[in-house]
């Protein structure tokens, strides 16, 4: 139970730089409190605003008395850290991806179904960010028609930085720049256009030779007809965002995403107006997007979940199922490359 002032006390597992940026929206939230968290690199003890810290996430759970765990551990990890926490009676809120497999997020699930009561969310932020929240509202009005198609692009400078190279090892990372970061352009296109089920891909690790891919590229359908290109790449030589959606009366342009780098430049949306005699060059209008509330919203939408025993939005379990299993299905679409991982859609459950 929170504390008598409906406080809700967080263990954060994991204390890297996403660990150090979710403590610091959570303490922000009026509702909700760190106090404790672990990380392997550090030596356990408290620190000086009384904070406890352990090695490990077993170590954490059982001394501490926690109303939610919020996991911001390696792939290979997390699913574990998410099961113990339900299994501890806990809320759990998991960064992306739910695991290395999509038989991790189903072993989730089981565990979930388990515990009705408590709340699991995952953390697709790119959901929370305004351009993406206000493009999803013009498509849901209708003001530009039905969506025709879809492309957009997801890139990095480099596969890692040099602190992070357990992303280019398949048993810890289970995939590369697809399963890493193009998961977030996978989980919007779902958004969007809803569930794609007709795909043709290419996936490669050729440049940077790890056994995940640093290029995946991806042309797929829905059974409504809506297509979707996407690119996910470790090649770009500088980090981009761009995603371009066609509707039938106009179109709206998602370029730049805020980080804490800000290394994708200005975050922007584009409506296009299309009109009969605009001679191919339509009214457009462009808004900049200079602040990033998305982090803020969306740890404040789990706590609201919690406090108000609300179902949770935008990052169910369900949601990180099946863009899990898009993502997956997009490595086996490339029949290349899922016989040298030993890859196949049978091992694919459904939702």
């Amino acid at each position: 139970m929170p504390d008598q002032d409906g406080t809700l006390r967080v263990g954060i597992a994991g204390y890297g730089s996403t660990g150090q940026i979710r403590r610091r929206f959570v303490d922000e939230h009026p509702q909700m409190r760190t106090v404790a968290y672990c990380e392997r690199t550090l030596e356990p003890g408290v620190d000086a605003d009384g904070v406890r810290r352990y090695l490990d996430y077993e170590s954490l759970l059982a001394h501490e008395d926690l109303d939610f765990l919020h996991v911001c551990l390696w792939n290979d990890v997390a699913p574990s850290a998410t099961i113990a926490g339900l299994e501890a009676g806990l809320h759990v809120f998991c960064e992306k991806p739910p695991g290395r497999t999509v038989e991790d997020i189903e072993l989730v699930r089981e565990t979930e179904r388990r515990h009705p009561h408590l709340k699991l969310k995952y953390g697709f932020n790119h959901r929370y960010h305004d351009s993406v929240r206000e493009a999803l509202r013009i498509v849901r009005t209708g003001e530009l028609g039905e969506i025709v198609d879809l492309a957009g692009v997801y890139g990095k400078s480099k596969m890692i930085r040099f602190d992070q190279d357990w992303r280019t090892r398949r048993e810890v990372a289970g995939g590369g720049i697809l399963l890493d970061q193009g998961i977030h352009m996978v989980d919007i296109m779902r958004l969007f256009a809803g569930d794609f089920t007709h795909i043709t891909s290419r996936i490669s690790n050729k440049y940077w030779s790890h056994d995940v891919e640093d290029n995946a590229w991806a042309l797929m359908e829905t059974d409504e007809g809506v297509v979707a290109l996407l690119q996910s790449s470790a090649t770009q030589w500088r980090h981009r965002f761009r995603l371009e959606i066609t509707l039938e009366q106009g179109a709206l342009i998602l370029a730049g995403i805020l980080s804490s780098t800000r290394s994708y430049g200005a975050e922007t949306l584009t409506v296009v107006y299309r009109s009969d005699d605009d001679r191919g060059d339509p009214r457009e209008v462009t808004t900049r997007y200079n602040e990033d509330n998305s982090w803020r919203d969306e740890v404040a939408s789990f706590a609201h979940a919690i406090l108000a025993d609300e179902p949770i939005r935008d990052g169910s379990s369900l949601e990180a199922l099946k863009t899990m299993q898009l993502v997956y299905d997009i490595y086996c679409a490339d029949r290349e490359w899922a016989a040298r991982w030993g890859l196949t859609r049978d091992a694919v459950k459904q939702p």
